[in-house]
Parts: C-alpha cells; structure tokens; sequence
C-alpha cells in the first residue's frame, strides 16, 4: 500500500493511493484514511483524483533520527573511516518539507549540500528492539533529502545547525509498505545530472539493524522517522536548481532551491 498525505479543498488528510478502476491504469486516486494511517486504518469513503490534491510530506515525525557515515564511500568522501557502530544526530521536525516545496537556503551559509537517502517510518511504539524484530516496527519507506548546511558542519563540530533549518528535511513523495529496503537503487540527479548512484545494500548498518540501535537510545513514536544515510556524491546547490532523489519502488522527491 501507498500512504500519503495531501491537501484537498476541504483540508488535510491520511490517504491511500490506489488505480482508479474507472480510468486507464496510470490514473490514480487519493482514498481518505480516517484519522491516522497506524494499524488497520479505516476509510471514510471519500477520495480525490490525484489531479485535485497536493503531495505533502507524507508523515509530520515527533523527531528525525539520522545516520552519518553510513555507507563506506561517503565516509571516505568526508575524509574519514566508517564508524564500527552507527552515528546518529538528529533534525528538528520544523526541518521537514514537502515534494516540490523549495529548499530554502539559509543567508549565512556559503555551502549547502544534497544527500539523498532511504527513510524509515515507524509504525508503533517501541523501545528497545532486537534487531531479528527491526522491520516488524517499520509502517513503511519514503525518500528523504538530508540537507546540510556543509561549512557549518564542519566549523561547528557537531551538526545540530547545519542540519536542522526549515526545509532540511524534504520528505515523501509517500510512503510504501511493501517494498523491502535490502537491496533498491537510489540516485540523486541536480538538474538533471546523476550525482548519486547507489544500492542500500551497501549500507554498513542496515534497517533492521538501525532500527535496533536507535530504540535502545530512545523510545520510538509513530511516525518518527530514521534517515539511513547517503551514499558517496553529495555536493552543493545553489538557488534556482532542482534536486530529485528517486529510490526504486519509492518514486522521485524534487524539490527546487530558492
């Protein structure tokens, strides 16, 4: 199943993105969830063509939790080794944006980068998780762009600034419950150019195993949201760009630069 969230002409809601069995097969319906997407949802019998809403950001987390240096090439990239135990920090919720919302980059930064990755929606509370049960948590999978304010990472020492601005969190375009994360395509095109191209089965730590690790630091909500890590290629963007991040079975986050 697909699970998304848009805004309509009566608000806000949870939806399923189903075929429209009266139209050819690329048409595609927004059926309302009523009141959240968590467990077995229920429908309210109205839905929307796609044409009539807008994507949002497909969840609103509690909290961001990332990985750093997750995938060997970009810790080379950065100029240091893969850490044997994942390294976590963590973005705002105010960091969160929409597809096709712009990225807006903050005045006093003179490097912004892109950094496509694979994102995990947790669907129950949880805490203290063994790994064999990590994906039995999960709701689902969307695509996430972990933007970075670069100069300030590296003058600040730790990443709370750079990473935590309104709109360093594109998430969407909606979250899959189905796909199995071990092993799809990410690729990360600035206008149109690749940038990134990888697997996440060369993840260092893989979902399960991330899963794991986080909810013995902290109790894990509904909704909250585990960014896996980017691969090598991250690079900056200026105003008036567009970055897409597309994962197989996920669809393409773009979202422009302003």
């Amino acid at each position: 199943m697909r699970l998304a969230r848009v805004a309509h002409s009566d608000g806000v809601s949870f939806v399923a993105l189903e075929p429209d069995p009266s139209a050819p097969q690329e048409k595609v319906l927004a059926i309302e969830i009523d009141q959240h997407p968590f467990g077995d949802p229920t429908f309210t019998g109205r839905k929307w063509p796609m044409a009539d809403v807008r994507l949002l950001a497909p969840i609103l987390p509690s909290k961001v939790v990332c990985v750093g240096k997750n995938y060997a090439d970009h810790a080379k990239e950065m100029g240091g080794e893969a850490p044997a135990n994942p390294v976590i920090f963590m973005k705002p919720s105010t960091s969160v944006t929409s597809p096709n919302a712009p990225i807006k980059l903050p005045p006093n930064s003179e490097r912004v980068d892109y950094e496509g990755e694979l994102a995990a929606v947790i669907g129950q509370p949880c805490k203290d998780v063994p790994e064999a049960r990590g994906l039995d948590v999960v709701l689902g999978y969307t695509i996430a762009n972990d933007v970075t304010a670069r100069d300030q990472q590296q003058a600040d020492g730790q990443w709370t600034r750079a990473k935590g601005y309104d709109t360093f969190c594109p998430l969407g375009p909606w979250i899959d419950t189905s796909v199995d994360p071990a092993d799809l395509g990410l690729r990360t095109e600035l206008d149109g150019e690749l940038k990134q191209q990888s697997r996440t089965s060369l993840m260092l730590h893989d979902v399960a195993g991330l899963v794991s690790w986080v909810s013995r630091i902290m109790t894990l909500l509904p909704g909250d949201v585990i960014l896996t890590g980017t691969p090598a290629g991250v690079g900056p963007v200026k105003s008036g760009q567009s970055v897409s991040v597309s994962i197989d079975g996920l669809g393409t986050l773009t979202n422009p630069v302003q």
